[in-house]
């Protein structure tokens, strides 16, 4: 299966810098469900709205994939983000009003913004979701979910830490109301063999993050393993672990450079990649196809950008890329 989701990213990836070429020939494309008209690349606008909370690193990597794109395609791409559902719609309406060409949504909360969604759809502008959002692609009307399955990845996790021999686990929540983090946390919980607890923590204020990770620690020598949902909260989970003397070992989605390093020294002992630079970065590419081409990927169905665990075994090769800031 895995080697099968590769390839659909292969083709993908490799179609959209094909065409990203051939737009360089100075012919004139056309703009697909966007009025039908010719357009050069130069022409066209797409806007990326995530639910991303500030200082939030894993969607730094995000808008990178996502502006690269915009970059190699010569279009306009414009970044917006508030974790706050209402306020994120209203990000979406304002990019309906801009006439933008095509719109990439993360939906942590669905349900709060499937008017807007709907909306956009409507006004005949093609819909890309990344992210979070992958059981409800299909019914707004999206093109495609470029993602990962949280609960495909929840349950890996939740088998590697019962190999690992964790059996009283913390799975930490750094994001209130946030499905897919929940998902991850509930489908980890599923496979793990011993008890797993979630813990809700406040994901802007990193130093809040580590004291009440070492709280909980502190309290509950038992608690073997922490299993974080972000790279940087697996960072303030190694604080945490050091600072309260506790022998817990520290799992978690998501990458940084520092966690690459830290998953190097054995201090972490694996990170579920989902990649975020590719849900960017495929995203608007998504977007670019559609317009350039009328083509719509996926073929109804998500395009897989993760899990990919990274362990003491390919941290090195990863950590050039997370240098870059692109892992």
């Amino acid at each position: 299966m895995k080697k099968r989701l590769i390839g659909v990213l292969g083709i993908a990836a490799t179609a959209a810098l094909l065409l990203s070429a051939c737009s360089g020939t100075g012919q004139e494309q056309t703009t697909g469900d966007q009025g039908g008209g010719d357009a050069s690349p130069s022409d066209l606008s797409y806007a990326v709205v995530t639910h991303a909370a500030p200082g939030d690193a894993f969607w730094d990597r995000v808008k990178s994939g996502a502006e690269k794109a915009g970059s190699d395609y010569g279009a306009a791409v414009t970044y917006n983000s508030d974790p706050d559902p209402a306020k994120q719609s209203q990000l979406i309406d304002n990019a309906i009003a801009q006439g933008v060409d095509g719109i990439v949504v993360s939906m942590a909360n669905p349900d709060g913004l499937q008017a807007s969604v709907e909306r956009a759809v409507a006004a005949g502008i093609p819909i890309v979701t990344i992210n979070s959002g992958i059981e409800k692609f299909a019914e707004f009307g999206a093109i495609t979910h470029i993602g990962q399955s949280e609960s495909i990845a929840g349950a890996a996790v939740g088998e590697r830490l019962s190999a690992e021999g964790a059996t009283n686990a913390l799975c930490v929540i750094q994001e209130a109301g946030n499905i897919g983090l929940e998902e991850r946390c509930s489908a980890a919980a599923g496979t793990f063999g011993g008890t797993m607890e979630n813990l809700q923590v406040d994901g802007t204020n990193d130093a809040e993050v580590k004291a009440t990770i070492k709280s909980k620690l502190q309290a509950d020598p038992s608690i073997d393993a922490v299993l974080t949902l972000g790279g940087q909260y697996a960072i303030d989970a190694v604080g945490a672990v050091e600072e309260s003397g506790s022998a817990a070992k520290v799992a978690t989605f998501d990458l940084s450079e520092d966690v690459v390093t830290a998953v190097g020294e054995g201090k972490i002992l694996f990170a579920v990649d989902q990649q975020p630079y590719v849900q960017g970065f495929l995203g608007v590419a998504a977007l670019y196809l559609k317009s350039i081409n009328g083509n719509d990927i996926g073929g109804g169905q998500p395009v897989y950008s993760g899990p990919a665990f990274v362990t003491k075994d390919n941290a090195a090769q990863v950590a050039e890329f997370a240098k870059k800031g692109t892992r």
